[in-house]
């Protein structure tokens, strides 16, 4: 397999012979407001230009993987450069009827039993924060992908660490995970995705895998930079588990 991080948490996937995208979000860099009620009010999202062109991202997509919709998961700039008959995975009825009605013909609302061409694609369970704040987070998902040539895949989606996450990684036993690492905050509400302290327990509960923490420096309301979770991971001595890709990076499992 091949991971690309792209920007945020858009990732180009090839797996198994197949190229999926993963959450695109591919306006330019500031062409959307900040999101309200948080840091850095003063710069429009995304922070951060894309590191290669849409037309590259899009080349040879096979399908492509929404855990939600909010926008920097799924934007009007993704929504205009998508081939209208591209297979698209949504977490819910929901999702999937909002990304009919952006001109979208072939959705598939993912279940724990999906398959795309030969490809296991699981739906798991997140929760985009703690508390009161998930009332206005909504619902989200990730994603295992499992093929026999290939080393289990879990994409967590935008989902601070709980127990979900770890029933999911002791059934799956993902050799890689995909976390969304930028600890985003809104200035009330504490963390709507994995912090620090996430990840480690992410690291705790799969001490074999490797762990590539995206979702980082790309919308405003970010806490978590890349180089305090290479120094905290430093630290714990765990630098060679975890990966914090700069945009554009590639891996290779």
């Amino acid at each position: 397999m091949n991971i690309q991080l792209i920007r945020n948490a858009t990732l180009v996937v090839n797996y198994a012979g197949k190229k999926f995208l993963i959450d695109p979000f591919l306006a330019e860099k500031g062409a959307y407001p900040s999101f309200p009620n948080s840091l850095r009010q003063d710069q429009n999202n995304p922070l951060v230009g894309l590191p290669i062109s849409i037309e590259n991202i899009l080349e040879n997509i096979d399908a492509v993987i929404v855990t939600h919709l909010h926008l920097d998961h799924w934007d009007d700039a993704a929504k205009e450069a998508l081939p209208k008959d591209i297979k698209v995975f949504a977490q819910n009825e929901e999702d999937a009827k909002e990304i009919s009605n952006a001109g979208f013909r072939n959705i598939e609302v993912l279940q724990t039993n999906s398959v795309f061409d030969e490809i296991e694609l699981i739906k798991t369970k997140g929760e985009h924060g703690r508390g009161e704040i998930l009332n206005l987070a909504g619902h989200v998902c990730g994603v295992v992908l499992k093929h026999p040539s290939e080393k289990t895949l879990f994409i967590a989606g935008d989902t601070v660490w709980y127990e979900a996450v770890q029933d999911t990684i002791e059934t799956h036993k993902p050799e890689i995970i995909v976390v969304n690492g930028g600890d985003n905050q809104f200035l009330q509400g504490g963390s709507l995705v994995m912090g620090k302290e996430d990840i480690y327990n992410v690291y705790k509960a799969a001490p074999d895998a490797t762990i590539i923490s995206v979702h980082m420096e790309a919308v405003n309301h970010w806490t978590l930079s890349r180089e305090e979770l290479k120094s905290f991971i430093q630290g714990k001595g765990i630098s060679a588990n975890v990966r914090v890709p700069i945009d554009g990076e590639s891996f290779i499992f």
